[in-house]
């Protein structure tokens, strides 16, 4: 997953994204709302982690603008304000998910996942695909029945590749979904950490490069693609 997330307590954002970046979910910061629309406008957010009390643009204003732009991205408002008619409130403007302060990060981190779940075409808990088996709430990878020990890194990407189900992933793609904002769009990152993930996963290898568009996942290696292959 990729998160946004909006709150003008920096100390808490930062906290957040070091939480869930432990969870293998990268994230993105921003302190008010003007600068919440426009990450939102250049990049691709699975969910936003939402204060409704922020400067510039109001939080419930953020909302109504994801709803009427028809983003994708699910919303979880973070708050202070526990009224019953302050929740109602969240959730009739377009809130998926709300939790108020004070929370602890394990709580967020379930809900983040549970909307994961639910983008348009919905997700199953545990994902099966060419024989690997992801569980993204306990962060397990298994092949074949048999436990293989991933990095959070690896485990963000294989959970892009599963979520394609076979097709095409451009690098690009991979790094807007694995990496967090502050990665360098030329780095060979991504190379790497499907080098390694391959390696994991062991023979036969299923990941294969597609050249010159990215990366599938399942299949042969001449159904579209090499298994080692140079980066896309």
């Amino acid at each position: 997953m990729r998160v946004l997330i909006v709150e003008d307590e920096l100390y808490l954002a930062e906290a957040i994204r070091d939480g869930l970046r432990l969870e293998a979910i990268s994230a993105d910061i921003v302190g008010d709302g003007d600068s919440a629309l426009e990450r939102l406008a250049v990049n691709e957010y699975d969910a936003v982690v939402l204060d409704r009390d922020i400067p510039g643009t109001h939080g419930d204003d953020v909302a109504r603008r994801i709803v009427a732009d028809g983003l994708p991205t699910r919303i979880l408002m973070l708050t202070a304000a526990a009224l019953l008619d302050d929740k109602v409130r969240g959730f009739e403007i377009g809130a998926d998910d709300y939790l108020t302060k004070p929370f602890e990060l394990r709580e967020l981190v379930m809900r983040l996942r549970a909307l994961g779940r639910r983008p348009a075409e919905s997700a199953p808990p545990v994902r099966e695909f060419a024989g690997l088996r992801l569980d993204a709430f306990r962060r397990e990878v298994y092949r074949d029945g048999r436990y293989v020990a991933v990095t959070r890194k690896q485990f963000s990407v294989l959970e892009v590749l599963m979520t394609a189900r076979g097709g095409v992933v451009s690098a690009e793609t991979l790094l807007e979904k694995a990496w967090d904002e502050n990665a360098d769009p030329f780095t060979n990152a991504v190379r790497i950490t499907i080098s390694s993930l391959r390696k994991r996963l062991g023979d036969p290898w299923l990941i294969h490069t597609v050249a010159g568009v990215g990366y599938r996942l399942g299949g042969s290696a001449e159904a579209g693609g090499s298994a080692e292959g140079g980066d896309p």
